[in-house]
């Protein structure tokens, strides 16, 4: 069988024309260095070299060989570098699922400063809506998810981010809006406006409707929460979100808001990566990062440790 230091000596040989000078980038003797060609040739019985040909000239079969060096030795260096760069934590790669429509608002702040601290870690972004984003995690297809639904797998760990209420977003003058707060039976008149996911996943229904026994008049779907506000603006629904989403629509008078109940409805986001990579030095300041851009930026959260 060959092996990855026949490659590296013809490589050596090819390079430096003598077998004195092989022998000395490689760092072995000149008879050692003569074993290995005796070896190789051996093993592929035939001729590396024309014999006392000056300089070194290739055979056939020692051209082809080293056409192979020639691939395969940058790419075995170039992956011992970054293996080397992972063993301190310098690199890796970082691909994350999102169970959240609302979350790009500080989640993309959080990339955008964390590119600049880990150049080399290898991002990417996607949505966790039209897959299962968990069992992914575990394949090792995805590094982490956003989510506010953990579930116990093995090898996987949920770092709580932080808690939030969500609030049912309505009309400036909804005649709900002079209620303290709202109660199921409230949206069994309303068109109730959701992200198109399973009613299963959302807390309006699962903590909050569902208890209760209660449907929605009518329900209607919007992919984008400006959409979303734009339709409660324009009476079309009601919907219920995050109170740190809701934030800048209710500054600005475009809605209002009330509890879900006398107590509110309140979760917890969280990440879930893999034990394995939880403590990688990219991994635990993409999490740090996370949470000051959370603070910075969101109202009406509490932010967890």
């Amino acid at each position: 069988m060959l092996e990855l230091r026949h490659l590296k000596t013809l490589l050596a040989l090819y390079e430096c024309g003598s077998l004195v000078a092989a022998a000395e980038r490689l760092h072995v003797t000149q008879s050692a260095l003569s074993h290995q060609i005796k070896d190789l040739e051996d093993k592929i019985s035939g001729s590396l070299f024309v014999r006392k040909s000056r300089p070194l000239r290739l055979t056939t079969a020692g051209y082809k060989l080293l056409h192979l060096a020639q691939e395969v030795v940058p790419q075995v260096k170039a992956v011992e570098r970054e293996l080397g760069r992972l063993a301190t934590g310098e690199t890796g790669r970082l691909h994350i699922a999102i169970e959240c429509h609302s979350c790009y608002q500080w989640l993309m702040p959080t990339l955008n400063q964390y590119r600049q601290h880990w150049p080399d870690v290898e991002l990417d972004l996607a949505s966790g809506f039209n897959f299962a984003p968990l069992p992914a995690l575990c394949r090792a297809d995805l590094d982490l998810v956003v989510t506010a639904d953990p579930e116990p797998l093995d090898g996987i760990s949920y770092i709580p981010l932080f808690r939030y209420e969500s609030l049912l977003a309505l009309p400036k003058e909804h005649p709900l809006t002079k209620k303290r707060f709202i109660e199921p039976q409230d949206l069994a008149s309303e068109t109730l406006i959701i992200y198109p996911v399973e009613q299963g996943r959302l807390d309006i229904f699962k903590q909050f409707l569902d208890l209760a026994g209660v449907e929605p008049k009518a329900i209607r779907t919007s992919e984008l929460t400006l959409m979303m506000i734009q339709l409660i603006a324009s009476g079309r629904g009601v919907c219920a979100l995050p109170n740190w989403a809701l934030t800048e629509y209710l500054e600005k008078a475009y809605i209002t808001a009330k509890p879900l109940g006398k107590e509110g409805v309140w979760s917890t986001l969280y990440f879930a990566a893999r034990d394995d990579q939880l403590n990688a030095p990219y991994m635990q300041d993409f999490i740090l990062t996370a949470k000051d851009t959370c603070v910075e930026t969101l109202q009406g959260i509490t932010l967890l440790k």
